[in-house]
């Protein structure tokens, strides 16, 4: 996908802050959309186009506005933790209507940032506090795996703040849950976009030391 009009959601996210002036360098078009107002300036700095939104409090209708006239829809939106109710609402619920706005909207590319264990038998026990999260996200991923859009769902290990190495393992590899910093998940999410064999498909992925396009072709 060549200098595509591509709409990140969760645009401030510490993921999305690293993959916005990648989509940027490559030639994209990129608009970030984001909750907090306050965010703006941070958001214009990188090069991309801020949009303010709750993708919370937004239905079906209002979000295929904001879709409209793009090209690809990256999901980096998360109620990062702590408060089950709205974990569920946006991890689960408002991302699953993103999925159906973007099918309204006629945008097909649909890449979501999940998570490396994401899956409806977690394994995750019903009293921890990840159970939430591990419910919304597998609930989250099935129903767009079920859709009619060109998607892709990335599950990447625990998180770090690491510089980039630019290689990856896949779970398709033999890798097993670790840890990845957040820069090599950004350069996966452009990759992803790049290379159109990793439609339909479920991509997890860690640390390792295959090149990140090497490792993206199955």
């Amino acid at each position: 996908m060549d200098q595509a009009r591509v709409l990140v959601v969760g645009g401030h996210g510490k993921v999305a802050r690293l993959l916005l002036p990648l989509l940027i360098e490559a030639g994209h078009q990129v608009t970030a959309v984001f909750r907090n107002p306050v965010h703006r300036t941070d958001v214009a700095d990188s090069g991309a186009t801020p949009l303010v939104a709750d993708v919370e409090a937004l239905g079906v209708a209002e979000l295929a506005e904001l879709f409209a006239g793009h090209d690809a829809i990256v999901w980096s939106a998360g109620a990062g933790g702590g408060n089950p109710p709205r974990t569920y609402s946006v991890d689960r619920d408002a991302a699953v209507r993103s999925m159906e706005a973007a099918l309204r909207a006629g945008v097909r590319r649909y890449v979501m940032v999940s998570y490396f264990g994401s899956q409806i038998d977690h394994g995750v026990p019903a009293e921890s506090s990840f159970f939430p999260y591990a419910e919304a996200k597998a609930a989250a991923d099935t129903h767009l795996a079920q859709t009619a859009l060109d998607w892709t769902i990335l599950g990447p290990s625990r998180l770090t703040d690491d510089p980039p190495t630019g290689r990856i393992e896949t779970a398709a590899e033999g890798a097993t849950a670790g840890a990845v910093s957040r820069a090599d998940v950004a350069a996966v999410v452009l990759e992803t976009l790049r290379d159109p064999g990793t439609i339909h498909r479920t991509i997890r992925f860690n640390s390792g030391a295959t090149p990140i396009a090497d490792a993206l072709r199955e």
